[in-house]
């Protein structure tokens, strides 16, 4: 190899490494910040949650949140709903189900799918799914009827939904993810560049088919 082709090599590499410290720096200062807190008010983020105290040290932690016109009692009854076999997760059901788990985004409340309370499982997909329980499930930590919803992985990593009225028609509904610390450096490295962007995909989507099946509730009875 040559002089010159040796220096058109060095550039290219040092151009390369320059063009990811840019990406990467990007992602880590403005892309991520914003889609940890997508909707989220600065007071919300640094709130303190129901769920917070069962994980202690935490990898990673989300607030997002959307507000919802229409009253705390009319968006429960699709949080009671959550889950595969039930009603699913108001998400892009097409991508779930490319991975096998059978989840149906239900179009209405359910009377028979109302009855959540502590330690009852939420699944995540179908209980002969080739991963088995319990990584596809959650468990409920603590059922507040009307307000507060918490889940928890096997993992101990928690999932938690606050709602708070802000008016008489008004909901603020809060979301908080906290994952539990991975010690594997690949599997970090993979939580950060592959599973947080798709949670915050499906958790926006999630946040936004909640906000329009609990607006147009009245129409629907």
């Amino acid at each position: 190899m040559s002089d010159s082709s040796r220096r058109l090599l060095t550039l290219r590499n040092v151009a390369t490494l320059a063009v990811l410290a840019f990406v990467t720096t990007i992602y880590r200062h403005l892309i991520r910040p914003w889609h940890l807190s997508w909707g989220a008010t600065t007071a919300e983020r640094r709130s303190s949650l129901p769920g917070d105290e069962l994980l202690d040290g935490v990898l990673a932690q989300s607030t997002r949140a959307v507000t919802i016109a229409a009253p705390p009692d009319e968006v429960w009854p699709w949080l009671t709903q959550l889950g595969q076999g039930s009603d699913g997760f108001y998400s892009y059901d097409w991508l779930e189900n490319l991975l096998g788990a059978d989840i149906h985004n239900a179009d209405r409340t359910l009377p028979d799918e109302q009855t959540l309370a502590p330690a009852d499982t939420v699944r995540l997909a179908p209980e002969d799914y080739f991963v088995s329980p319990p990584v596809t499930s959650l468990t409920v930590r603590e059922v507040d009827a009307g307000r507060v919803l918490v889940l928890q992985g096997f993992d101990g990593g928690t999932w938690t939904f606050v709602l708070e009225p802000i008016a008489a028609e008004t909901t603020r509904l809060l979301v908080r993810s906290r994952a539990a610390p991975i010690r594997s450096r690949v599997g970090r490295l993979l939580y950060f560049l592959v599973y947080e962007p798709v949670h915050f995909l499906m958790e926006r989507k999630m946040l936004l088919s909640l906000k329009a099946r609990a607006e147009r509730a009245p129409l629907d009875s």
